[in-house]
């Protein structure tokens, strides 16, 4: 069952991914202030990976029926109390030399990704308390789908 729940804030989405082989369930929370869709994957057993959260940078914009989105491809992986890995510079890179990211969207997704390593740094890799401190608590579903 796909589930939507809209705060102040966020949205918070979930649902199942039928025929994926990697993942059998995905929830997700746009936060749009922020700049930063925080994900946790539910792995098929054989697919699992060391990360708790998944932040794609972008803009997450909500509106009066549905909610848009725009990757820019820059991505954090996040082990809580460990350590935040940033990925896919080179995909950014591609995206903004070939036009399909503006250089505006660019400069934004590095911004925005250092400002969030050095927030999750500063609280010790716990995205939760991080986002507690600010007003933007997460709640999960937490079901194996």
């Amino acid at each position: 069952m796909d589930v939507y729940t809209v705060l102040p804030w966020g949205l918070y989405m979930a649902r199942p991914t039928p025929g994926r082989t990697q993942f059998h369930y995905i929830e997700s929370w746009l936060l749009p202030s922020l700049g930063l869709r925080v994900t946790v994957f539910h792995f098929n057993p054989g697919h699992e990976r060391d990360q708790d959260f998944y932040l794609d940078i972008g803009d997450y914009l909500p509106g009066p029926t549905a909610w848009q989105g725009e990757d820019h491809y820059l991505d954090l992986i996040l082990s809580t109390g460990t350590g935040v890995q940033i990925t896919d510079v080179d995909e950014l890179l591609a995206a903004v030399r070939h036009g399909v990211l503006r250089p505006e969207c660019g400069e934004r997704a590095i911004r925005t990704a250092v400002t969030t390593v050095d927030a999750l740094a500063r609280h010790d890799y716990d995205l939760h308390r991080w986002l507690a401190g600010i007003g933007m608590p997460l709640t999960w579903r937490g079901t194996d789908g």
